[in-house]
């Protein structure tokens, strides 16, 4: 197997980017009071865990999590998957009287986002809705744009960002990979 292009995030970077994000939420937002936030599919929903971690310790109040799975709401649906595989969406909380916060790994052409808004609107109306991601590579394709970056990354249309965490991969790392290199 070939190697990546380059290491963009080490691990000690990771969790620095996300102490950052944590510290940008909370000067944002006044404090984390009646805050939740929801995880996207798939490592969305550690990175929210992780966000969340980091909220209680510095604020003493408890973050509820959630996680949401996008995949009936996508655009693509017909292209990506001919039999799709559904995961579990889990919001166990009142999304009446909160601020959310949806947590993805990577922002890209914003069609991810587009489709976790409309799936949480599904669920009910919240007072407002954020959007914090671990790395935005540009590309947009629809007018969205993340609350809280943990690094900004311009690439190329030929190069992929593999975020890989200690949740679901066993290492955090953040690489950058050709597209080819991959196939």
């Amino acid at each position: 197997m070939s190697a990546p292009k380059a290491t963009i995030l080490t691990a000690d970077e990771v969790r620095r980017a996300m102490t950052r994000i944590a510290h940008e939420i909370i000067e944002r937002n006044k404090g984390a009071e009646n805050l939740a936030l929801i995880g996207i599919h798939t490592r969305g929903i550690p990175l929210a865990e992780r966000l969340a971690a980091k909220l209680s310790e510095l604020e003493g109040v408890d973050i509820p999590t959630g996680m949401l799975d996008i995949t009936l709401y996508r655009d693509d649906l017909s292209e990506v998957a001919h039999q799709p595989i559904i995961r579990e969406t889990q919001v166990p909380f009142d999304l009446g009287q909160r601020r959310v916060i949806l947590v993805d790994d990577v922002l890209y052409t914003g069609r991810t986002v587009r489709a976790a808004l409309d799936a949480l609107i599904d669920l009910g109306r919240p007072v407002g809705i954020q959007l914090a991601v671990l790395v935005d590579r540009g590309h947009r394709e629809l007018p969205i744009r993340a609350d809280y970056v943990g690094k900004n990354l311009p690439t190329a249309s030929s190069e992929v960002v593999k975020v890989k965490l200690h949740e679901t991969d066993g290492v955090d790392s953040v690489e950058l990979w050709d597209l080819e290199d991959l196939k």
